[in-house]
């Protein structure tokens, strides 16, 4: 009997349960045993394996989270740590193995298959960062979170007459306050892509006070800077009544919405084709609206962006 490992790495997401659900039962199908790798490649490294009960992964498709754990390892970017990974997985007997995560965790998956493991990666991360695919397994949920708290912010933005900057995550990529903003009706929105031109943020703002609008609200990513900084500078530029949200790692939790549930199936699913196909190396992406097997390093090529970039001028057009 194969035997097929599975990790989930970095930031949680929603839907990485039910990827890992989708995995195990279409594995089971074919004879193949699933092996659990409980907080990503640290315990691939510590050989932290667990056998993964069928029930228990079965219920687990509503619930938000990882029942694998996750941890952040920077260390597993030394050649040594990644053949010592690859050392625990073959005395484990382990033919493959199935990554799940953001930009870092196909990094790692990279790595593994550049040094002749078997891997496959399958994007599962709220930043929507990897640039090869359109979608990730928990963006949807992420966007349908910050949407939802930007619509409750708005009642109390105009009940005050404020301006509220809501501050997001995506570090290195706006898509998910790209995505919340524009269907949140954001009058600004702040991502690392974009240069900041503070003065005209203000500006905005001013001119949106002078028709006698009740309200404001800027969606801000992570990556260009804080909220609490940005409400600084810009009450310097001289905007009043101005207040800042967090919203952290809310987006991050909560049950995964059917469209990422499906997603996350597809995905999951595919991933154990490619495996009996001995199609390694290669990232589960969505492109043209199709799910299809691209390299791992392709995956990763931020020239081959499929990440939509064109949602910030559509803003700036129907923001007024």
């Amino acid at each position: 009997m194969k035997r097929l490992a599975i990790l989930t790495s970095g930031g949680d997401a929603p839907g990485m349960n039910a990827t890992i659900r989708a995995v195990l039962n279409k594995a089971a199908h074919h004879d193949i045993e699933v092996v659990g790798v409980n907080y990503g490649f640290l315990g691939l490294v510590c050989k932290n394996f667990t056998s993964l009960d069928t029930e228990k992964v079965n219920f687990s498709i509503s619930m938000g989270g990882t029942i694998l754990y996750s941890s952040r390892y920077p260390e597993f970017a030394e050649k040594e740590i990644q053949l010592k990974a690859i050392e625990k997985l073959k005395e484990a007997n382990i033919d493959g193995l199935i990554v799940i995560g953001g930009r870092g965790s196909h990094h790692g998956a990279l790595a593994l298959s550049n040094l002749g493991f078997p891997t496959i990666g399958i994007p599962a991360t709220i930043d929507n960062d990897i640039p090869g695919t359109e979608f990730t397994v928990g963006f949807d949920t992420a966007v349908n979170t910050v949407v939802s708290a930007l619509d409750k912010i708005r009642d109390t933005a105009n009940s005050h007459v404020r301006t509220f900057v809501i501050e997001v995550k995506g570090l290195r990529s706006g898509d998910l306050a790209l995505w919340s903003g524009v269907a949140g009706g954001a009058e600004s929105i702040l991502i690392p892509e974009q240069e900041l031109d503070l003065a005209h943020v203000a500006s905005k703002i001013k001119q949106s006070v002078e028709r006698k609008k009740k309200h404001c609200l800027i969606v801000l990513a992570e990556g260009v800077m804080s909220a609490s900084e940005l409400t600084t500078k810009l009450k310097e530029e001289g905007v009043l009544h101005i207040r800042e949200v967090e919203l952290g790692h809310v987006p991050r939790g909560g049950s995964p919405t059917p469209y990422d549930r499906v997603l996350a199936s597809k995905a999951g699913a595919a991933a154990v084709n490619l495996f009996l196909e001995e199609k390694f190396g290669n990232c589960l992406c969505i492109q043209y609206n199709k799910l299809v097997p691209v390299s791992l390093k392709d995956a990763l090529d931020i020239e081959k962006n499929f990440i939509d970039l064109s949602l910030y001028p559509l803003n700036s057009s129907i923001s007024y």
